[in-house]
């Protein structure tokens, strides 16, 4: 592994390279079922399934060190395919570690759990872990019941376009730009300029469009009043205790509170848990994460594909909303 950091990095630097990738052979697989726990008694066919949504919540394929290489988005849609055609699947523990990400991917995974719910009607639990803030509280807004752990960080309720201006050092480099384009507002965002009023103007009209779009959801899903709500949504976040006292999760608990309140809501006793893995993937107990994967990414900025800006429901310590 060391020796192929090495000599990537080397052919980084001579410019004739832009990146390395090692995929475990499972990935791009299709998702099998994995039991995590068994049922306390015997003959017992119901199942409670927990799916995860870990990371960045993109409708791409997720590169960089030691990442999985799958789309959020896609593997999610596998994932509740499988426990909807499964009858003996009664009720989803959605699990979610995430502070957010794309406007598009969160909504539209919070679209799939909705339709799944809808289609299925089995219940669908929320369990927030370290983080579930913006798009990740997006989606946990598709659930039945929400809960959240006391340290759980959630909220961030807002919408946010990072672009920067970078005039000042395009200049001490002596560095111009100098686009062909067929209108005033098609380089919008360039960072070799500044930004124009009216510019300014476009984007952030489609971010308060988003931003209201997050907001309304807020308010159906919570019951909560739009004035109140609004007063919530200025992109702060909150511990899972504060959380719950504001009526953004309904309880305070762990895991194992998720998993019986889904066998409560499913009328059942008792039942099987299991989980959706690729190929080769095991699980010890509920608490373990997705197995652990090697996929090696170098991406030299410049030489790879651009990421190019985007509207975020997404967490960033640090960034004005």
């Amino acid at each position: 592994m060391a020796r192929g950091l090495v000599l990537a990095v080397s052919l980084c630097l001579t410019g004739c390279f832009n990146g390395i990738t090692l995929v475990p052979s499972h990935v791009g697989g299709p998702v099998k079922e994995n039991t995590v726990a068994d049922a306390g008694r015997f003959f017992c066919h119901d199942k409670v399934a927990i799916i995860d949504v870990e990371g960045m919540i993109l409708n791409a394929r997720t590169s960089g060190l030691f990442s999985d290489g799958e789309n959020p988005v896609s593997l999610f849609r596998e994932r509740l395919d499988v426990a909807a055609g499964d009858d003996n699947v009664k009720a989803i523990v959605l699990r979610i570690n995430s502070p957010g990400g794309a406007v598009t991917a969160s909504d539209v995974m919070f679209q799939d759990l909705c339709n799944f719910r809808r289609e299925t009607r089995k219940p669908v639990v929320v369990c927030m872990m370290d983080v579930a803030a913006s798009g990740g509280y997006y989606l946990a807004l598709g659930g039945d019941r929400i809960f959240a752990h006391p340290t759980t960080v959630t909220g961030s309720i807002g919408v946010i376009m990072s672009l920067y201006n970078a005039s000042g050092l395009f200049h001490l480099l002596g560095v111009t730009s100098d686009p062909i384009k067929s209108g005033p507002n098609k380089d919008i965002g360039n960072p070799a300029r500044p930004m124009t009023p009216e510019e300014r103007a476009i984007l952030q009209g489609m971010v308060n469009g988003f931003y209201d779009q997050f907001v309304q959801v807020v308010i159906k899903r919570r019951h909560l009043p739009e004035e109140r709500v609004r007063a919530l949504a200025d992109g702060r976040v909150y511990t899972g205790i504060e959380a719950q006292r504001l009526g953004l999760v309904d309880e305070i608990g762990y895991l194992e509170d998720a998993i019986h309140a889904a066998l409560e809501m499913a009328h059942l006793k008792d039942a099987k848990i299991v989980a959706y893995d690729k190929a080769c993937g095991h699980r010890g107990s509920i608490y373990s994460s997705i197995p652990s994967q090697i996929n090696v990414k170098l991406d030299v900025p410049g030489l790879g594909a651009p990421s190019g800006a985007a509207f975020m429901y997404l967490w960033e310590p640090g960034a004005r909303r």
